[in-house]
């Protein structure tokens, strides 16, 4: 493992495939891939749960919901491949670009549990899929999974072209055996059209229609997506040259996201025709389904075309799995680990949960296991998909490629619509916990402060771009003076100094720089302010270790100077820095104020405080604000 500084995304297969001198046919022939690539997230075993259990539950009542969700994702996902083109930067890159540290962690932390939801998903759908095919016990097959981080090897030496057949072909797989099984099916094709028809019969429904978005628009293709486009060449020199990629890309797309919903309809018609059909409104196990399908379409063909379509869904998005923690982690964090060994991490993180239910529930609990893992994934999907909408909106560094009005709209009302749905589903999922818990502090301790956590990320990357601009524009609006005549410019005079002290290395640099402002004919203050839980209670009269300690090492500071022909003093204050450092201040009347600085990012400013950016504003002299020395 070693960090990266200024690498290309994917770096290994960056520009790997000439898409700039092509024309015509074998243009768009260089181009398609990157979305296939992407579209095995959309038909996932995950996909298969929620699609299963929405058809058998409500018949063709959720299609809908899988047409907008379908529609969603094209738009998203170009906006996703417009980032990848326009600025040669991933969601994660661009993402470390624009916030904090902190912020970025928290954010790389959200991307890893969508895609330790994603393999949560292929695991058990792999393993399902032996399962159906060979008779193999569920917990034998879960443990076979972890075999398959050395797929991602051989694929890798073959090159990006060869990948991309490869999932091409596993699509095809997936794509014919439910071709053959809607034929088997004989689906009602009046009801299925009322069931494009907005409607939530209730809030189970919900809660599926939800996963069904959960599963449908992945938080981890965004991440995917605007990385595989970099893997062609393309003329990025000219405005046309970019023009025609995104066109291209879009196609790409269209092509690639439409077969997703293909097989995702197929799936839920599949439990509409048959299941909801027969009575049998509590399908929502795969294994069921399976089983199942031959009795109602009156062949053995159904379940053993059912198998391998499930296999080579699982097989397929276990690739792009791997491909989206690589660039998830080498984006935000800048650090590069072995593909294999990335696989492996993942892999184990994923097979956990699945041990433990298949252990303690028993096999036939893994099909609410996949619902859950694919809700998981859309309460994950506003922290990607609003910073995509503010990086290709933002005019700056997109220029003429930046969304145009109507693509905001569109873009910004798919954001609400997901997270509003998000919002009712964790008001919903909470208040049952509350009422079923018997020790409901348990949820109010852990859940709780977990929501609001999100909840400020949330709203911290949705209004920081906007603040940041209105700063800007605040800024520009500034009207412009004129040069005036410089006088007096002698150096100021400063006869009482202040220096503030907190016992780190950077007091030397604050020190030194305030003795070089007044020299040996000033007179100075050193301040210390005393933070215990005692100071904040008791003030002068605390008389607790610390406060001793600290008057012994100011003293000992004054001493070391005094000796050196400084006239200094010192001062021991109590309770809160933000208000005593300016009280005393005041009291030695003092003309300058030196103070250390410890470059604190967002989240340390949120627990630590900012003591200096307060005391600047409660003083009416100069403030001196210094860091430690660099070596």
């Amino acid at each position: 493992m070693h960090m990266e500084e200024g690498r290309k995304s994917l770096s290994e297969v960056h520009a790997s495939v000439e898409a700039s001198s092509r024309k015509g046919w074998r243009k768009l022939w260089a181009f398609m891939g990157p979305a296939y690539l992407v579209s095995v997230g959309y038909m996932d075993p995950g996909n298969w749960a929620t699609d299963i259990a929405g058809g058998s539950q409500f018949g063709y009542t959720l299609i809908w919901v899988l047409l907008m969700s379908n529609l969603m994702a094209l738009l998203l996902q170009s906006l996703s491949a417009r980032l990848g083109v326009v600025r040669q930067l991933d969601l994660a890159q661009a993402s470390r670009e624009e916030y904090r540290p902190g912020v970025n962690y928290a954010l790389w932390l959200m991307a890893e549990i969508a895609i330790a939801a994603t393999d949560l998903a292929e695991v058990l759908g792999m393993a399902i899929g032996l399962q159906l095919l060979f008779g193999l016990p569920l917990i034998w097959g879960v443990s076979l999974t972890v075999l398959d981080t050395l797929l991602i090897l051989v694929l890798h030496s073959f090159g990006m072209r060869k990948m991309e057949a490869f999932i091409v072909a596993l699509v095809a797989v997936i794509g014919g055996a439910f071709l053959v099984e809607m034929i088997l099916a004989k689906p009602n094709m009046s009801e299925l059209m009322i069931g494009f028809i907005p409607s939530l019969p209730n809030d189970t429904a919900l809660y599926i229609a939800i996963g069904i978005i959960g599963a449908t628009v992945m938080p981890h293709n965004l991440y995917l997506h605007s990385s595989l486009v970099q893997t062609r060449r393309i003329d990025s020199s000219t405005e046309k040259g970019i023009w025609s990629a995104l066109k291209y890309n879009l196609i790409d797309s269209t092509i690639a996201l439409n077969a997703a919903f293909f097989v995702n309809a197929a799936i839920l018609v599949l439990a509409a025709s048959t299941f909801f059909k027969a009575g049998m409104f509590e399908v929502a196990e795969i294994q069921d389904a399976h089983q199942l399908l031959a009795p109602l379409l009156g062949t053995e063909l159904a379940p053993i075309l059912f198998g391998v379509a499930l296999l080579a869904a699982g097989q397929s998005s276990t690739i792009t799995g791997t491909l989206s923690g690589q660039i998830v982690m080498e984006g935000y964090l800048h650090i590069r680990i072995a593909p294999w060994l990335r696989r492996l991490i993942t892999r184990l993180i994923a097979i956990i949960p699945a041990y433990i239910v298949i252990l303690l529930y028993g096999e036939r609990e893994t099909g609410p296991l996949l619902v859950l893992s694919q809700v998981i994934l859309s309460l994950q999907l506003g922290f990607a998909i609003i910073p995509l909408i503010h990086f290709t909106s933002d005019k700056v560094k997109m220029g003429v490629f930046a969304n145009k009005m109507w693509v905001k709209i569109l873009a910004w009302t798919i954001a609400i619509v997901i997270i509003g749905l998000n919002v009712q589903l964790v008001i919903n999922e909470v208040t049952g916990w509350l009422k079923e818990a018997e020790d409901p502090w348990i949820i109010l301790v852990t859940v709780i402060p977990v929501c609001i956590a999100a909840a400020v990320l949330l709203v911290y990357i949705t209004f920081k771009p906007l603040i940041d601009r209105r700063s800007l524009d605040k800024a520009s609006r500034i009207p412009h003076g004129t040069a005036v005549t410089l006088e007096n410019i002698n150096k100021p005079i400063y006869n009482r100094i202040a220096v503030a002290i907190d016992f780190t290395s950077v007091d030397s640099t604050a020190i030194q720089s305030a003795l070089a402002q007044g020299g040996t004919m000033a007179s100075y203050l050193l301040i210390h302010v005393v933070e215990t839980a005692g100071a904040m209670v008791y003030g002068s009269s605390i008389a607790d270790k610390e406060s001793s300690v600290d008057n012994a090492a100011l003293q000992n500071y004054a001493s070391q100077l005094i000796e050196k022909g400084y006239e200094v003093e010192i001062k021991i204050g109590y309770g809160n820095p933000k208000r005593r450092i300016p009280a005393m201040v005041k009291e030695f009347n003092a003309d300058l104020l030196v103070m250390g600085a410890h470059g604190h990012n967002f989240i340390k400013d949120l627990i630590f405080g900012t003591t200096v950016d307060t005391v600047r504003h409660r003083v009416e002299i100069p403030v001196f604000i210094v860091r430690e020395s660099q070596p």
